[in-house]
């Protein structure tokens, strides 16, 4: 097991989660996209969001590609900070 396995069983144990449909990889790597491709704080508050739309019924690894196709469009400036219209 990894730190992160445990940390996700710690966590879904503390929740009331099954462990086994938290699509740790997925997560990761939409998190890795919008924090380079969109803003660095941006990828917990998306995380946070695919949650929400789970726990509504989407499925995760749609809304986790709707997600990450969104971040890869997203226009960036050099500093960080979207372009002004």
């Amino acid at each position: 097991m990894t730190a992160m396995d445990d940390w996700v069983t710690a966590a879904c144990a503390e929740l009331g989660l099954d462990p086994a449909e938290v699509p740790v990889p997925t997560v990761l790597d939409l998190a890795r996209d919008v924090a380079h491709q969109v803003l660095r704080p941006g990828a917990p508050v998306t995380a946070y969001l695919l949650g929400m739309a789970v726990g509504r019924g989407a499925d995760p690894a749609a809304a986790a590609a709707r997600l990450g196709a969104l971040a890869g469009t997203w226009p960036v400036e050099l500093d960080g900070t979207a372009p002004a219209d």
